[in-house]
């Protein structure tokens, strides 16, 4: 499947990982776009963007790179898919994306009716003690990437840790 064919779900869209010779994440920290409200950020971004240095749009592009629906099965070094076809391959790359699958926490009504954590900056909204970290437009543009969780984990501990200091002793330890 190639971004755009029928059965895709969406196109790929690729931001350019360099500007002006320096990498994308120096321009939105000095510009302050990272710490734009995620409410906002969310409207103007328009979705989930792939940040790419050129060669993944590049081998997209020049069909280089096969793009498939999850494979029912790896087995050694072949791929089973869900016809049952099995195709050796050199390499799988599961590009899965930045979505957890939250799903378990819906019994506890922590999630919207989208299944989105109801949270303010990666703290629950709902059950004190619950956190997240990684959520797309979490605090900041950058919520999703290593640099960024670095800064919501440093944000959401404090709530971690009031909770832990008041919740009751495990049982037996």
């Amino acid at each position: 499947m190639r971004p755009g064919d029928p059965g895709h779900p969406r196109p790929v869209r690729f931001l350019p990982q360099l500007r002006d010779g320096k990498d994308l994440h120096h321009w939105l920290t000095t510009t302050g776009f990272d710490h734009l409200p995620p409410e906002w950020l969310i409207h103007f971004v328009g979705g989930t963007l792939v940040l790419d240095t050129g060669l993944y749009e590049r081998v997209i592009k020049e069909g280089r790179l096969q793009r498939r629906p999850m494979c029912a099965a790896l087995d050694g070094d072949a791929v089973v898919w869900a016809d049952g076809l099995r195709e050796e391959v050199d390499a799988v790359l599961l590009a899965t994306g930045y979505r957890p699958n939250l799903a378990y926490l819906a019994k506890l009504g922590a999630l919207d009716a989208a299944g989105t954590p109801l949270h303010s900056g990666g703290i629950s909204a709902t059950h004190p003690g619950l956190v997240y970290l990684g959520l797309e437009f979490q605090r900041s543009f950058a919520s999703n990437t290593l640099r960024g969780v670095c800064r919501d984990a440093e944000y959401v501990i404090d709530a971690l840790a009031a909770y832990v200091r008041k919740a009751p002793a495990a049982a037996g330890l």
